[in-house]
């Protein structure tokens, strides 16, 4: 990326509701929403990104850092290229990514955090039926089981949470998560209105 990219990000715990909220923040122009899923699954797995990337995913392993920040760097200059992210006007709105401090640290010189909706809940036992309730209705039974659930919120805790202290001098929103999605989106919407249309 030539110019670091002005960005917003949308941080919360698995089941926190951070995808629901980006994906009707894309749908508004002057915002582009950016799952690190959407990354993975754009994958052209006969390209060499898509082959390096299979050796991990197709074990089960963690995709390292440096080829995560990688491939989402590949995946984005092609959405630059095509006309769908205009980074001169539009706020990049990242959820999933960077997952941890080292990710953060390698797209330090790519994007511009302006800005941080953090979509806190401390009750873990709403967000484990939440997620449970999500992977039932996705047809996901694996990843119904309560002890893949407190897994990945372990690992939020300890990988993902210490960004907070990481972008510490970055203006930021909490936001009760276990509101109504739409409630949510009110608190999102007004904090952008108050943050950078301050005329409004």
């Amino acid at each position: 990326m030539k110019t670091r990219l002005k960005t917003l990000l949308i941080f919360g715990a698995p089941g926190s509701g951070k995808g629901t909220q980006g994906r009707i923040l894309g749908t508004i122009p002057g915002f582009y929403h950016c799952a690190c899923g959407d990354v993975f699954r754009s994958l052209d797995v006969k390209s060499e990104l898509g082959r390096e990337f299979l050796k991990y995913s197709s074990t089960g392993k963690l995709v390292p850092d440096e080829m995560t920040v990688r491939l989402w760097s590949h995946w984005l200059e092609n959405i630059v290229e095509s006309g769908l992210f205009e980074p001169s006007r539009d706020f990049l709105v990242l959820d999933g990514i960077p997952r941890n401090i080292e990710q953060a640290k390698l797209m330090k010189e790519m994007i511009d955090v302006h800005h941080i909706f953090h979509l806190s809940c401390p009750n873990r036992e709403h967000l484990i039926t939440r997620l449970k309730n999500r992977a039932l209705k996705e047809n996901r039974f694996d990843d119904a089981k309560e002890e893949i659930i407190r897994n990945r919120l372990s690992i939020y805790e300890e990988e993902s949470k210490p960004m907070l202290d990481y972008y510490h001098d970055i203006s930021r929103h909490d936001i009760d998560a276990s509101l109504a999605p739409i409630t949510v989106l009110h608190q999102v919407l007004a904090g952008i209105v108050n943050e950078f249309i301050p005329h409004a």
